[in-house]
């Protein structure tokens, strides 16, 4: 055989090998199973991978951020799901943290359980993380699903620093505050190197774009991603002076920013 065929073939079982270690039991073992959700109403099989569908499959017990939304995902997913045999725990930005701990029940009795959130990957800038909190200091299991998040989509290709970012989430609403975050984004931008992420609520998307090319000096740089793994999907990254004459019309449509020098 030669070197190239027993490459080959090594690959080969390689592949099988992972298939088969990756490839869910009809009887999921029991585990906190971070899924992540669809950020747009694109090709569902463009960003969720067939094991995931699997999983999802055999999860009764879920603990998601919106109901709504999460029953419409499931159904995406596979539309054969009974949606009504299913249990839905709400965790969100309202849930008292006393309420936390006893979502981990069914998963403590031996049940999976998934966890969903309106954010893309759960757990990141999103209130799921609670939860991963209580099941880790249970010494519980925690599985991690692949899946789309807007904060390192938008990071890859906006041309900025990879190695150092924050994702700052929603700026502060109050003008005092507001300007002093601009300052220390400005601070760890031009001392740190560090790229700069954050959101705004959707209808003031444009707004902010015309905030920032006020606060900062034309030659930053800015990275708007708007409607990240949709159709409308778009991210560009040019100076603030570039974004003063080209100011897009994205309000309602979500997007994220980034920022560096």
């Amino acid at each position: 055989m030669s070197i190239f065929a027993d490459m080959e073939q090594r690959s080969e079982n390689t592949e099988n090998m992972c298939s088969a270690e990756f490839k869910p039991s009809s009887a999921l073992r029991p585990a906190l199973y971070l899924i992540p959700s669809a950020m747009s109403d694109g090709p569902l099989d463009a960003v969720i991978p067939p094991a995931n569908l699997e999983i999802i499959r055999g999860i009764k017990h879920f603990v998601v951020e919106n109901i709504r939304t999460t029953r419409r995902f499931l159904k995406r997913c596979d539309p054969a799901i009974d949606i009504n045999a299913l249990s839905f725990t709400v965790l969100d930005e309202h849930t008292a943290a006393a309420d936390v701990a006893a979502m981990i029940q069914p998963l403590i009795d031996g049940n999976p359980v998934g966890v969903i959130s309106e954010a893309g990957c759960p757990a990141i800038a999103d209130p799921g993380a609670d939860l991963v909190a209580v099941a880790q200091k249970k010494g519980l299991e925690v599985v991690p699903l692949v899946g789309p998040s807007s904060i390192l989509l938008s990071l890859m290709a906006s041309g900025f620093n990879g190695q150092s970012f924050a994702f700052l989430g929603y700026l502060p609403y109050d003008d005092k505050a507001r300007a002093a975050r601009f300052r220390e984004m400005e601070r760890r931008i031009n001392s740190e190197r560090q790229t700069q992420i954050f959101i705004e609520t959707p209808y003031r998307n444009t707004r902010l774009i015309n905030e920032l090319t006020r606060h900062f000096g034309g030659k930053m740089l800015l990275c708007v991603a708007t409607d990240i793994t949709g159709p409308r999907q778009s991210i560009v990254t040019r100076q603030l002076d570039w974004w003063k004459t080209h100011l897009p019309q994205i309000d309602k449509i979500p997007s994220i920013f980034l920022l560096f020098n």
